[in-house]
């Protein structure tokens, strides 16, 4: 059995940008429970920055707030996993998740920015409310019950990435692993769980009326 590692319960629920408040802090033997997963294969080819299937598209965005968006999708998922994902404290996922920020916070300080120069650009005075909206739908998209655990098993992976890629890189891992972050969302089973076979459904006795007197089977329909 493989067992995907890490979690301590600490995690950051940002609203709109760096003003993060911290949820819950504990050692990690608070809670000792265990992802036992062998992980499936969720990777997928490099994204385009528009993408529909990844992203909620910008209508004519620019280049860079088109990376932005890519950026700040990434981001989104992962404070999603930082919540949703403390059943399993071995991932790491909010721990991680809080390194993140302060590690890159320039490059998602520059996308948050971008985003929101393109509301404003966009929406007029309503590009807040636009901007909040495309947020939420965001976060919305990253919400899953069935494919949980592919879900934090994949977050995990991409946010412990995000760790050691240098500062200002989360563009290029969000372009290479985005995909596979949307394919973790569909639900799979363990790789390692046991085929059931159906077995085969009794026999059932004859009913037609021959064979019946009132509730009694007869002994002439009783065999076989």
């Amino acid at each position: 059995m493989v067992i995907s590692f890490g979690h301590r319960i600490a995690s950051f629920l940002t609203a709109g940008f760096i003003s993060a408040g911290l949820l819950a802090s504990a050692p990690a033997s608070a809670n000792t429970g265990y992802l036992f997963w062998s992980p499936h294969d969720f990777s997928g080819k490099p994204v385009q920055d528009n993408d529909p299937s990844v992203v909620l598209p910008l209508v004519n965005a620019t280049p860079a707030e088109q990376r932005a968006n890519l950026v700040w999708t990434l981001r989104s998922g992962l404070n999603v996993a930082a919540l949703q994902c403390q059943f399993a404290p071995i991932l790491e996922t909010a721990h991680v998740y809080n390194q993140l920020l302060a590690t890159h916070k320039r490059e998602l300080a520059s996308a948050y920015t971008a985003l929101g120069g393109y509301f404003r650009r966009t929406g007029g005075r309503f590009g807040q409310v636009k901007f909040d909206q495309h947020s939420t739908q965001t976060y919305n998209r990253f919400s899953t019950m069935q494919a949980q655990l592919g879900f934090c098993d994949t977050a995990a992976s991409i946010a412990h990435e995000a760790m050691i890629h240098p500062k200002g890189s989360l563009f290029t891992l969000a372009e290479n692993r985005m995909q596979e972050f949307k394919n973790s969302l569909v639900p799979v089973k363990d790789i390692l769980a046991p085929t059931v076979k159906l077995t085969s459904e009794p026999p059932l006795p004859p009913f037609n009326n021959e064979c019946w007197d009132k509730d009694r089977l007869s002994r002439k329909c009783q065999a076989g």
